[in-house]
């Protein structure tokens, strides 16, 4: 088997395992084995990339539904590379996370967690639109049970509800995207539908597509992305799935954007023409989100709600990023996502923890931790100070980045950026001000207990990390350097579509 369907199927197979497995320890033990494999095996991957080639390599390919040329056909590029590791390594810190708090039915659980580690890979890797499709919509699955049956709210089952009719809805533009582009190619070609129709991502981006389908197919695409990233008005299910969910499932929604990834890969270059006219529509939805998602995290009281709307405001910066169509902001968009992983995926975790402990996140039960817990503090700080872009982090590099790309797009996407910044410290020093620092008033915190030896373990790999790409961010940035430009140039080289001055500029 080839290295990249080794690295969906592990986890498949570490989930069939587990499942047949009928002994609860065993079966953590399993979960815990096959994470790190793949952990080991995507690295591997990142090993073999070639960060010279702007192109698709690794490739596999083998005719799945030959009727409908669909076929199974997986590849990496500079853009999706780094993204397999992160989500191996915010899986398995997932697993140690919930070690003991996944009661009952802890096999279904990590076996849960495997599957959905499988799927995310397999929508970073799916070159074919409608196996992309299918990764994408095999997500749904493994997230409403996992909310349902191991949230911590009363209103847990209306959560996963809530996520999966947002996903239901998200899915439907996207698959009327897909088909419109598969007809598209036949018509190109002369062909006949169905038995010349491509699903195909290199086929379909060397396929022309008719200015009266750019826009349509950019529009579904955005819309059906931005349900999942999420960009308001779509962004209400994140704060419900990170106040309802378990911590380890929030953790995995901050720390994976597929969204904005599927708005990165596919939305952009296959309606090339569309994506540069309407740039402006998503540096306004990107504005948008980062400013609002910062005023409601200043205003929470709740450290797993706050955090998820900071998750939502730093989409926001992403997003003008990407719609800045410069090599600053595309390479700070990808900078920042890996980030995610690194940054709000072991904050929501540590949220977890004094959750546990203290049965509560509010700030109200809070107050004086930092004296209690020092370590956890310690991990708190990093992580935060990270999520400001403090020099030192790897949020430094990347914010900087999307800035400067914001200011050279247009001076009022820059300042824009700016103040996203500036409010992200103000509602992160807030909160911290009140929940770390000052005296201890509740009994319970006095008796917290600090983190243990296996969660001191988990969050030691992202804190490191995290030191090592803001000392040395050419070491991710050098892998995205060429598939960055040849995504640029794919945008850039395209005429404009009638009508709009801006994007001409």
């Amino acid at each position: 088997m080839k290295i990249l369907s080794l690295i969906i199927a592990l986890p498949l197979a570490g989930a069939l395992a587990i499942g047949i497995n009928r002994n609860a320890s065993l079966a953590k033990k399993l979960a815990l084995v096959i994470a790190g494999l793949e952990l080991l095996a995507t690295l591997i991957v990142v090993q073999q990339f070639n960060a010279d080639g702007s192109t698709f390599q690794l490739v596999e390919k083998q005719a799945w539904i030959p009727s409908l040329n669909i076929e199974y056909l997986v590849g990496v590029d500079g853009i999706s590379v780094l993204f397999l590791p992160m989500t191996a390594l915010l899986t398995l810190m997932a697993i140690i996370a919930s070690w003991h708090g996944a009661q009952p039915l802890s096999r279904l659980h990590f076996a849960l967690l495997l599957v959905l580690e499988a799927v995310t890979i397999g929508v970073f890797l799916a070159l074919d639109m409608v196996l992309f499709f299918l990764f994408w919509e095999l997500t749904l699955p493994p997230i409403f049970f996992l909310i349902g049956l191991w949230g911590i709210g009363p209103k847990r089952r209306s959560a996963a509800s809530k996520y999966t009719l947002f996903m239901l809805f998200g899915g439907v533009p996207l698959l009327l995207a897909i088909i419109i582009l598969a007809i598209n190619h036949a018509t190109q070609t002369n062909g006949t539908v169905p038995h010349d129709i491509a699903f195909s991502f290199p086929t379909l981006l060397e396929t022309p597509l008719p200015d009266n389908l750019q826009s349509m197919v950019f529009l579904l695409l955005l819309v059906g992305f931005a349900v999942k990233a999420p960009l308001v008005p779509f962004h209400t299910w994140l704060p419900t799935a990170a106040m309802e969910g378990p911590a380890q499932l929030a953790a995995l929604l901050t720390g994976l954007k597929l969204g904005v990834y599927g708005i990165l890969r596919f939305a952009m270059p296959l309606a090339p023409s569309a994506a540069v006219e309407y740039n402006w529509i998503l540096g306004i939805l990107g504005a948008i989100t980062l400013i609002y998602g910062a005023l409601i995290a200043l205003q929470q009281t709740n450290l797993r709600r706050l955090l998820a709307y900071a998750s939502v405001s730093h989409v926001g910066l992403v997003i003008i990023g990407i719609a800045s169509l410069n090599m600053q902001g595309i390479q700070g968009a990808i900078f920042q996502l890996s980030n995610f992983t690194l940054i709000a995926g072991p904050l929501m975790l540590l949220a977890g923890f004094i959750q546990q402990r203290l049965g509560s996140t509010e700030i109200l039960h809070l107050g004086g931790l930092a004296g209690v817990m020092p370590r956890l503090t310690c991990f708190y700080f990093l992580f935060a100070l990270a999520g400001m872009g403090i020099p030192g982090t790897s949020g430094f590099p990347a914010e900087l980045l999307l800035i400067l790309g914001a200011l050279l797009a247009h001076p009022s996407l820059g300042i824009t950026a700016l103040a996203g910044a500036v409010l992200s410290a103000a509602y992160m020093l807030s909160f911290t001000r009140h929940a770390f620092l000052g005296p201890v008033i509740r009994k319970g915190v006095r008796q917290a207990q600090d983190l243990r030896l296996r969660e001191l373990a988990l969050l030691c790999v992202p804190a490191l990390l995290i030191l090592m790409f803001g000392f040395f961010p050419n070491s991710v940035l050098k892998i995205n350097q060429k598939a960055a430009e040849a995504w640029l140039s794919r945008l850039l080289d395209q005429p404009v579509l009638e009508g709009d001055e801006l994007a001409s500029n």
